[in-house]
């Protein structure tokens, strides 16, 4: 489902920028109007009242906000308004007037201050974010668009501002035995949540290009979580169980076409969606429940890759409990195969795309998990590139009904925007 411009994600990035801008603007012009209140207020009071305070104001407001030499000219402009009083007043010489004038000229040097301290601490800041995003690549890389012949697409949101990567974890290979992807949840939070993400791909990508069988890639992440688990005495010390769900799309008899199906492991983990050309839907549950990885030592069975037809044009959707369990306001859990239910889309791109509003809708903007999704369409032959189909939000905004004036396109006049995404064919 693609989204023109002025669809959710575009008002973000245009329209839903502007309230910033003004109060941007109100700040730039806030330095210079308290000190043209503070001039007005000294000559329209009589001389038992100051404007000391407003013009010691001035450049403690530019110090957070502005450049040092914007910050020095105001400390600068405050003195001289503030000295050129004096001297209209011919109060120059009195005492309080001296006070009052230090006490401006001591208020700016410390805004300089205050100056230098933010703006050390924003480049730290965006040396951190350069770090952590330079870490996401290393650790979490992004899947090609297209892998083996088939079109993917991952996103990761972080519940988190300005976050970059969490325990929820992804990759897609191919292999001389079919495409590999595995999607999982880490147990935890923070840097101990990366590490063992760090673990389960790194264990993954080794695994899944040596091992004949999924079950034996499977079988390789459980001994590489419990290696590490006892690398640091025990499971407790370490973000040690995983939810996951694994994949291999197998080569058909041309080797480099795929055969009908794709073999699942779930290991505790959200089951997967398989959305049809024709917008049916199944929900992927494994035949036996099992327990995640790195819990291998409270209970043990063979793990047993189950085959689910994968018929050309269907798209294979895995995804975190952060999507399956993120709330609106009155707690209802978002349910993903209900909203999906009946809807197409051109791509995996555009599932996704249409996915994350939706949820955005749903929960309001909020969200209290991190959420790893990621969508594998094997194409049909002769398949369109983009089909039919409509924006999560309308391009008027929430409230501006789809098509005609009262009335949603094909489904009535009371189809609402929040409705799930995509349009039933």
């Amino acid at each position: 489902m693609g989204h023109p411009p002025g669809a959710f994600g575009g008002r973000r990035g245009g329209g839903g920028r502007r309230p910033y801008r003004g109060a941007r603007k109100f700040i730039r012009a806030l330095p210079p109007l308290i000190i043209l209140g503070g001039v007005l207020f000294d000559l329209l009071t009589p001389a038992t009242y100051t404007a000391a305070p407003l013009f010691s104001a001035a450049p403690l407001i530019a110090a957070p906000f502005f450049s040092t030499l914007t910050t020095l000219l105001t400390g600068i402009a405050a003195v001289l308004a503030s000295e050129g009083l004096h001297l209209y007043n011919r109060t120059f010489s009195d005492i309080p007037s001296l006070t009052e004038t230090l006490t401006v000229l001591t208020v700016s040097a410390l805004a300089l201050l205050v100056n230098r301290v933010v703006l050390r601490s924003g480049e730290r800041l965006a040396s951190a974010r350069v770090i952590a995003e330079t870490a996401q690549k290393a650790v979490l890389p992004m899947p090609a668009e297209r892998i083996g012949g088939l079109q993917c697409a991952a996103r990761y949101e972080a519940a988190q501002a300005d976050a970059f990567i969490g325990g929820d974890l992804f990759a897609v290979q191919e292999t001389p035995y079919g495409v590999r992807m595995v999607l999982g949840d880490v147990r935890g939070k923070g840097l101990d949540a990366v590490e063992a993400v760090a673990v389960v791909i790194g264990a993954f990508r080794e695994a899944a290009e040596q091992e004949r069988t999924l079950e034996g890639v499977v079988q390789r992440l459980e001994r590489a979580l419990a290696r590490e688990g006892t690398r640091r005495d025990g499971l407790d010390a370490f973000e040690g169980f995983t939810t996951a769900v694994l994949a291999e799309i197998p080569h058909g008899d041309g080797g480099s076409t795929f055969g009908g199906f794709v073999r699942l492991v779930n290991r505790g983990h959200p089951p997967p969606l398989m959305l049809y050309a024709d917008g049916r839907l199944d929900t992927l549950e494994p035949g036996e429940p099992a327990l995640p990885l790195g819990m291998g030592d409270l209970a043990a069975w063979p793990d047993r890759a189950e085959g689910r037809p994968y018929p050309p044009g269907a798209t294979l959707l895995f995804y975190t409990d952060g999507l399956s369990e993120a709330r609106n306001a009155e707690g209802v859990f978002y349910d993903p195969g209900e909203r999906l239910a009946g809807r197409i889309f051109p791509g995996p791109e555009e599932l996704l795309d249409a996915l994350v509003d939706d949820v955005r809708l749903h929960t309001g903007g909020g969200s209290t998990d991190d959420m790893a999704l990621l969508a594998v369409s094997r194409p049909a032959a002769g398949q369109p590139e983009r089909r039919r189909t409509m924006p999560v939000v309308p391009p008027g905004g929430p409230g501006e009904p789809r098509g005609e004036p009262g009335r949603g396109p094909d489904r009535g006049p009371d189809r609402r925007p929040d409705q799930g995404p995509g349009h039933r064919p």
